[in-house]
């Protein structure tokens, strides 16, 4: 039993003072009255919600390297949908994404032996393993790509499309919940609307999630607005369920702007279209150097081929000028902070103004000197506190980290990551709706809960109802603290009093307990 807590259900933004009683993994009683039980938790004081689920994290190997990362459970989180922004790193798997994903592991002082080609072989080990929280996964069209086309910019043609939607199928038997895109990133970059509409309507037929880093965040390839418009135009021509990812206005010339993407939002509702968001609720973003430094024509073809670019002085030179535009995007080169550099760690923490000074060279030069040792990871000032605030105030916008699971001590430990891995939900409850007071408890409770839930389709989880699976918070609002920073990431999260997962207490007066008892969950019902 939990008793004497204040009930916010997830689905309401009001709360009420009830008794929770929990058999095994479910919730089998919620009422005002007392039934016989063997033990209890008295919550009195305390609020009792929803397990927080996460729609968009990048831990697709974390529960590989080590399955206590348990920087999520230390706030809330119970739940987490992993293979987002194209990047499904674990399935499926050919030679090259094999490659790719062991050329990831060999960061880790920890041997993993790549035994397996597809979702079911990589979903198996992970559940096997027993993460610490609940783990979807979501196929990546960047991935999935790469898998049929190679890294090659060239449209896709009728058979390609064709066997990615096999591939798509085949991974929806093996239990995905979702299909993400990375039109940002190569080979993402290099599809057309007419590939990404085709394949997605697989996606719709199955009433599967469709997420997107949309083509642009900025003044680049197509441009913000455009980017947004075409996530809707494939939910208008698929009926598909829409989800931007990471909903926000990077760059000069669109801080201040948005609110209009929100109202582009509602406006696609308002016609039938199901789209919605999410946001990690901080200014500076995070993504790897190639990513973030290099123009999408320069990585065309993979790694190699774009290190032989850089050979070429006229080819470098061109990549440089363009390097240079999005070096300002991030209000220049002292908002570009090195996050992670296996290579040479010293360097990690310093900002690309600080490196450049190091190497005697421009920033820009800096950038590609960088990306020629080892490609790495840049914290990013790419936003404004004024858009995040009005984005992070609405209703349709799920929170959620961008992160990954990770732990304060061993392999996971590395780095200087964002603290968005350890701290976005306790910091929009700290920030959001404790200090600045910009959203209501009831709907910050909704939007880490039944929101996101209803989002994947979920049938169990997400509310605090008879029958339900019983991943559970109990907390006092005030007492959460993000103590993660961007100079000292690797710091938990505080003021979570419990959590459980799966009916078993997980955490307990703040401290995770032994034992792991997430579950990797392949349907809407489990």
């Amino acid at each position: 039993m939990i008793k004497n807590g204040e009930i916010f259900s997830g689905s309401s933004d009001l709360s009420e003072k009830l008794n929770i009683g929990i058999n095994k993994d479910k919730i089998e009683f919620i009422g005002s009255s007392i039934p016989e039980h063997k033990k209890s938790i008295d919550a009195d004081g305390y609020i009792v919600t929803p397990g927080f689920i996460d729609l968009h994290t990048h831990s697709d190997i974390s529960f590989l390297v080590d399955p206590e990362a348990d920087s999520k459970l230390t706030q809330g989180v119970t739940f987490e949908l992993v293979g987002n922004c194209g990047m499904s790193f674990c399935a499926p798997l050919n030679s090259f994404s094999k490659q790719t994903l062991s050329d990831r592991l060999s960061k880790y002082d920890k041997k993993i032996e790549i035994n397996w080609n597809n979702f079911n072989g990589w979903l198996n080990i992970i559940d096997s393993n027993k993460p610490t929280v609940n783990i979807a996964a979501q196929l990546g069209h960047g991935v999935l790509r790469s898998y049929v086309m190679g890294m090659e910019a060239i449209s896709a043609t009728p058979d390609h499309i064709e066997d990615m939607k096999k591939i798509l199928k085949d991974s929806i038997d093996q239990g995905i919940l979702g299909f993400s895109t990375g039109l940002w990133y190569a080979p993402g970059s290099y599809s057309h609307t007419e590939e990404i509409v085709e394949i997605t309507k697989v996606v719709a037929e199955n009433d599967l999630l469709y997420s997107s880093h949309i083509r642009s965040e900025s003044d680049d390839a197509s441009g913000l607005f455009p980017a947004h418009a075409e996530a809707i135009e494939i939910g208008r021509r698929t009926g598909c369920k829409i989800q931007i990812s990471h909903v926000k206005s990077v760059g000069p010339k669109f801080w201040g702007r948005g609110g209009e993407l929100i109202e582009g939002m509602y406006r696609a509702r308002e016609e039938g279209i199901d789209v919605a968001g999410d946001q990690y609720p901080y200014e500076w973003s995070s993504t790897p150097t190639s990513g973030c430094m290099f123009p999408r024509w320069s990585l065309e073809g993979g790694r190699e081929k774009t290190l032989d670019r850089l050979k070429n002085k006229n080819l470098r030179n061109k990549i440089k000028s363009e390097t240079v535009n999005y070096i300002n995007r991030f209000h220049g080169s002292s908002g570009c902070v090195l996050a992670e550099f296996s290579n040479d760690k010293s360097l990690e923490g310093m900002n690309l103004s600080e490196i450049s000074e190091k190497f005697g060279c421009s920033p820009e030069e800096a950038a590609m000197r960088l990306y020629e040792i080892s490609e790495g990871s840049f914290v990013l000032h790419s936003m404004e506190e004024k858009d995040v605030d009005e984005i992070g105030n609405c209703d349709i916008i799920a929170v959620a980290s961008d992160g990954n699971s990770l732990r304060n001590k061993g392999p996971l430990s590395s780095g200087k990551p964002h603290p968005r891995s350890y701290g976005t939900n306790s910091r929009f409850i700290e920030n959001m709706v404790v200090n600045k007071k910009l959203v209501p408890l009831g709907k910050a409770i909704n939007r880490m809960t039944s929101l996101p839930a209803s989002r994947l389709g979920l049938k169990n989880r997400g509310e605090l109802k008879k029958g339900y699976f019983a991943d559970i918070n109990i907390f006092k609002p005030e007492e959460i603290k993000e103590n993660a920073t961007y100079v000292n990431p690797h710091q938990y999260s505080t003021g979570m009093k419990y959590v459980l997962v799966n009916g078993q207490i997980a955490l307990e007066n703040g401290k995770k307990l032994p034992g792991r008892y997430g579950r990797v969950i392949r349907n809407k019902e489990s």
